[in-house]
């Protein structure tokens, strides 16, 4: 189950627009319904006993109610005089949706053949983060993804309602009202004909415009020519704004229709629950305009980014749009600041391409007290002589070279030619000082298990088929090399040499103390042995078509191979069948024990989640310090423990791929379609990662599939475009109202062609110290993300009750918070919603529920939170 922008002009290699077609492709399972909405969002309700839903009968409705301090409300039509509703919209994408190839942009546009048929578009505003056994946290559902179970069958929907199990409404989520607007909201964010709580004054000049995404017509072009700089950077100190917010923000008011057969007044109307809608429109969004704030579109959108300052929402997110001013205020509103980053993601194809900056022998002009790179958000001074960084406020002298004059309006005229002034988004060419070594080759081991179980099953067939067809994928050049190797109860490598007539096994029978029979030509230029390589993986299945040996030296096999890897580092793709049982590394089922506990309600069940010894951790430590990334295939029909064997990936920026029960027949293709994506899809290798901040914010904690060394790097020994990392923050400074906050990603790795580069991504957003501001600017994508990563975090540790309470408690205390602060003036019956997190809860139930049902035991379900992407 795999998780999810080609290389820009940094790397040369375009992906290919064709492959084979796919030998036994997989239809998509239908998507799962949803269960009525739990207990948990029940609990919202302030005021009002419980009562039975409107029944949706033909009945008068009641007669006028009257609300102190209201106007009455006449009586509504009765439910079965109104029309017919239109047919509900299609349901929520499973958050853990899968993808085996890269994104579908739009129709005619090319798309590697890698995974099932497509299925209808991902509706607006449906859970965006696809969560496989990867790395980190996606940053949202790739376009032209299949929505696919995470199950491996799939398996019928428990129920063909749609969002919950809720009735369709009589009068849709999205039909423009019919009374007074709210400020700052649209006709498509109100409910047509819903007692309104307040009414708020008209608004004449918001302190900051709507996001460009809302105003811009579907399928504008970019517009050409020279860009313009916004004002507020590059030598201009950022203005501030006069104007005043309204007292109140844009609510989902979820009282029932007056009319509407309802027991009690207070009752919430399933049928006006808020719902995501679908959206096929591309729309466009500029990512900064001066000192005003812009929220992005939702990432189930297709959307065209056009780099104005802050970098592509899709390379890096924040939890909210804008920062607050003190960390009381961040700790009132009780939602979390976070990144989700994201640096490889894939671009839209009509996005202009990252640009690639050369310094030359000098390297990449930086900050000389914070280290932190050149960007549009640094300001010059003195006719340019001097620059002050934007993180620490520091003043540098510009060095000879780089010096320009300033123009009238303060910024350096030169800044519409320099990419590094002008992006948030640029790649630094590195040079040797940010080197140890010469950049590794790009080298790819494959490991596979020839023990009975897995060639009675067909999974060594299946797997040699899959990479004999998939290394035509493999990076074109002489420094792409390969390796294969085999193991049962010992190890067999191959002399893949062109100088032999055919391969040649050497074996290692010591599965204990293990070592490579060979110091060279166990990994080859893929030019030199294509010939061999394809005979080799030819003749696997008939070598061992008799093997009787049903022992798996799994960990001996990893060790060996990465020992081999360890002059040059790269990728270790293993494909396992069986429970290590043989040599290091091997463990015994804990498979019974865990039925056991959980049949007789122990309480300690979850313990079973966590590893079984720390054999495997230690190892994953010394691959990372190799540069060695393992991805692992588990084609197995048994009990494998992957509780222990993920540590593995989990610190060496891999990833778990897992086909359970395994099907020669039905998995085949799919193996393949995972494979061929896993080795020709935009990566890196022997990656660094550094995420710098404003002084006043401090990082809190690292998230996602590394390992850490260093308290402020993450070292990555494989870095690809479906890998995401979560970063937290917290607060230990005050900001000043208007002042700007800024954020800055530095990723440091080596191409599949042997290029080191420096991948630098830049946000910067206004502070407030305002409550409402914070919830008006918040990012539903991201706060989902960090629901779900509180999620993965908690369950090896505690039980599954305990985690779902804690992640419902996070979302309910961010909009009591809501509620309470910002929205008083309302009826104490009313559910409150703020307009930017009105989905929040559909999220969090509505995914929970999904989680589960994705997982075929408890173990599987814990590893494909604890590696969301």
């Amino acid at each position: 189950m795999a998780s999810s922008q080609s290389f820009p002009s940094g790397v040369p290699r375009p992906r290919p627009t064709s492959f084979p077609p796919n030998p036994n492709p997989i239809p998509p399972p239908p998507p799962f319904a949803s269960a009525s909405l739990p207990d948990a969002m029940q609990n919202l309700q302030i005021a009002g006993p419980r009562g039975p839903p409107p029944s949706p009968s033909a009945r008068p409705g009641p007669p006028p109610q009257t609300i102190p301090g209201r106007p009455a409300v006449p009586p509504q039509p009765s439910l079965a005089s109104r029309p017919l509703p239109p047919p509900p919209p299609p349901p929520l994408p499973s958050p853990l949706t899968t993808t085996n190839g890269p994104p579908e942009f739009g129709p005619g546009a090319p798309r590697l053949p890698l995974g099932p048929p497509a299925t209808p578009p991902v509706p607006q505003g449906a859970p965006p983060f696809s969560a496989s056994l990867s790395a980190g946290l996606p940053m949202g559902v790739p376009y032209g993804a299949p929505p696919t179970s995470l199950h491996p069958r799939g398996g019928p929907p428990p129920s063909s309602q749609p969002f919950g199990g809720l009735p369709a409404s009589s009068q849709p989520y999205g039909v423009p009202p019919t009374g007074p607007q709210l400020y700052g909201s649209t006709p498509s964010q109100q409910f047509a004909g819903l007692p309104q709580p307040f009414t708020a004054p008209p608004a004449t000049s918001p302190p900051f415009g709507p996001p460009m995404w809302l105003t811009q017509p579907a399928g504008a072009p970019l517009t050409s020519g020279p860009m313009q700089t916004p004002p507020g950077m590059l030598g201009v100190p950022p203005h501030t704004t006069s104007q005043q917010l309204p007292p109140a923000l844009p609510v989902m008011n979820l009282m029932p229709l007056a009319g509407a057969q309802v027991s009690t007044p207070s009752k919430i109307d399933p049928n006006q629950i808020p719902r995501p809608m679908p959206s096929s429109s591309v729309v466009f969004f500029e990512t900064y305009l001066g000192n005003q704030v812009t929220i992005p579109p939702p990432a189930t959108n297709e959307c065209i980014v056009r780099d104005t300052g802050n970098c592509s929402p899709r390379l890096m997110r924040c939890t909210m749009n804008q920062i607050p001013c003190t960390g009381d205020l961040l700790s009132t509103s009780s939602m979390p600041l976070a990144l989700m980053i994201q640096p490889l993601a894939l671009p839209h194809p009509e996005e202009e391409p990252i640009q690639v900056v050369d310094f030359g022998e000098s390297g990449p002009l930086r900050c000389s007290r914070c280290k932190a790179y050149i960007n549009p958000f640094m300001r010059f001074i003195d006719q340019g002589r001097q620059f002050i960084c934007n993180l620490c406020g520091f003043t540098n002298e510009t060095p000879r070279d780089y010096y320009c004059n300033l123009g009238p309006d303060g910024r350096r005229r030169d800044v519409d030619e320099r990419a590094e002034l002008c992006r948030g988004t640029v790649e630094f060419v590195a040079t040797k000082e940010y080197m140890v070594r010469d950049p590794m080759p790009a080298v790819f081991f494959f490991l596979i298990d020839v023990s009975m179980n897995a060639i009675q099953t067909g999974a060594t067939a299946a797997t040699c088929s899959a990479i004999n067809q998939a290394i035509v994928d493999l990076p074109e050049g002489p420094r792409t090399m390969v390796g294969v190797a085999t193991f049962d109860s010992t190890i067999h490598f191959y002399n893949l040499k062109h100088s032999s007539q055919q391969p040649l096994m050497l074996i290692v029978p010591d599965i204990q103390d293990v070592y490579t029979p060979l110091h060279t030509d166990l990994i080859v230029a893929l030019s030199e042995c294509r010939q061999h390589l394809e005979l080799l993986l030819n003749s696997i299945p008939s070598m061992f078509e008799k093997n009787a040996v049903a022992e798996s030296a799994f960990g001996a096999a990893i060790k060996a191979a990465c020992l081999a890897m360890k002059p040059t580092g790269g990728k270790l793709l293993v494909f396992q069948s069986v429970l290590p049982s043989a040599g290091v590394g091997s463990l015994s089922s804990r498979e019974a024990e865990g039925r056991t506990n959980v049949s007789s309600g122990d309480k300690d069940v979850h313990k079973l989640l966590q590893p079984a010894d720390k054999t495997f951790k230690t190892m994953a430590i010394e691959f990372a310090e190799f540069q060695v990334c393992v991805d692992i295939f588990l084609t197995t029909q048994s009990f494998v423990d992957i509780a222990s064997i993920s540590v593995v990936p989990r610190t060496t920026g891999g990833q778990v791929y897992y086909y359970y029960p395994f099907s020669a027949l039905s998995d085949s293709g799919k193996l393949y379609n995972d494979l061929r994506w896993n080795i020709s899809r935009p990566q890196g290798f022997e990656a660094v990662m550094r995420v710098r901040c404003s002084e006043g914010l401090q990082i809190q904690e690292y998230s996602g599939n590394f390992c850490k060394r260093l308290p402020t790097d993450v070292d990555l020994p494989g870095i690809d475009s479906d890998k995401t990392i979560m970063v937290t923050f917290k607060q230990d400074d005050k900001f000043q109202e208007g002042a700007e906050c800024a954020f800055q990603c530095a990723l440091l790795y080596t191409t599949v062609y042997g290029q080191r580069r420096i991948r630098v991504l830049n946000l910067s957003f206004p502070c407030t110290n305002v409550l409402s501001n914070l919830f008006r600017s918040a990012d539903l994508d991201a706060q989902f993300a960090y629901l779900l990563k509180q999620a993965a975090s908690g369950i090896p540790t505690s039980p599954l009750p305990q985690v779902q309470e804690q992640i419902t408690n996070t979302c309910v205390n961010s909009l009591h918070s809501y509620r309470k602060f910002c929205a008083t003036v309302s009826p104490s019956g009313q559910l409150i919603l703020p307009e930017t997190l009105k989905l929040l809860p559909l999220y969090t139930l509505d995914g929970w529920r999904k989680l589960l049902l994705s997982c075929g035991d408890f173990i599987i379900f814990c590893f494909h939170l604890s590696s969301i992407d």
